[in-house]
């Protein structure tokens, strides 16, 4: 009986080996579903951990989560290739923005997380089982990004919260996923709480990744991405006036590094 489980539980491996090869379709929904399954699993393992070393929600269990994280990239063949890590070693808080590609990102995120730094994330995550729950542990400010006026007020606790708690804080300010290879426009609330709270911005790029993930044309293979934590950008003396020229002035430097770390003409 146990060699004949043995048996179909290889001829089934076998066939979905086949199908990937054949099939760039199933190919990229087995590797996704692979993903989430991985999330699901790390997250459910990693949030006990998280309650018995740090009792409750603290940015502190980041470093657990990170250390978790890190260890997907060797199960799709993915290498990351950082510069510029020195850049987030300024001293007391910051606000650091980067390009937000797709739900790979994650990865990517916990390649160069410095510490004591939480993120913003759209307040639909916190709905998402274990991975919902560990990230809510991990101090993820939580945002709707369907209301205006609530965006307002909890970029509002975001600023408070930096001077409390001598944090960075994380913000994809393009708002959503865009895997074109380019950026789409940037929104200001993130520049509007640094000009506030007079702290630096620390601009972070991530090569493009659609030369091995790409949903449209059913593409996930392995890859090389490319990340680059860019000189931070002073706002001391800066006002409200002034927070237009600095996002459009991130978003031009971020785009130039965007396509030159992914070979592409600007």
């Amino acid at each position: 009986m146990e060699l004949g489980w043995l048996l179909w539980g290889a001829a089934v491996l076998l066939l979905l080996h086949v199908l990937m090869e054949l099939s760039p379709a199933v190919n990229f929904v087995l590797r996704v579903g692979f993903y989430y399954l991985l999330c699901i699993v790390g997250s459910a393992l990693t949030v006990p951990v998280c309650l018995l070393v740090n009792g409750g929600r603290t940015v502190k269990n980041m470093r657990i989560i990170k250390t978790v994280v890190k260890t997907f990239k060797y199960f799709f063949g993915l290498r990351f290739e950082v510069k510029g890590l020195e850049n987030f070693k300024v001293e007391g808080p910051a606000i650091i923005v980067s390009n937000h590609q797709s739900m790979l990102d994650m990865m990517g995120l916990m390649e160069v997380l410095p510490d004591d730094c939480v993120q913003v994330g759209k307040k639909e995550l916190m709905y998402a089982g274990t991975v919902g729950l560990v990230i809510y542990l991990g101090g993820v400010i939580f945002i709707n990004r369907k209301s205006t006026t609530s965006a307002k007020m909890v970029m509002a606790e975001v600023a408070k919260t930096m001077a409390t708690d001598n944090v960075k804080v994380w913000v994809y300010p393009e708002g959503t996923r865009n895997c074109t290879g380019d950026l789409l426009p940037f929104k200001k609330g993130a520049f509007h709480v640094a000009v506030q709270a007079q702290v630096p911005v620390i601009p972070v790029v991530y090569s493009s990744f659609t030369t091995f993930y790409n949903p449209k044309k059913n593409l996930f293979t392995s890859g090389k991405i490319k990340v680059e934590i860019l000189p931070p950008i002073e706002t001391k003396g800066l006002t409200s006036d002034d927070v237009s020229d600095l996002t459009d002035r991130c978003f031009r430097i971020m785009r130039e590094t965007l396509f030159r770390l992914s070979d592409r003409p600007s």
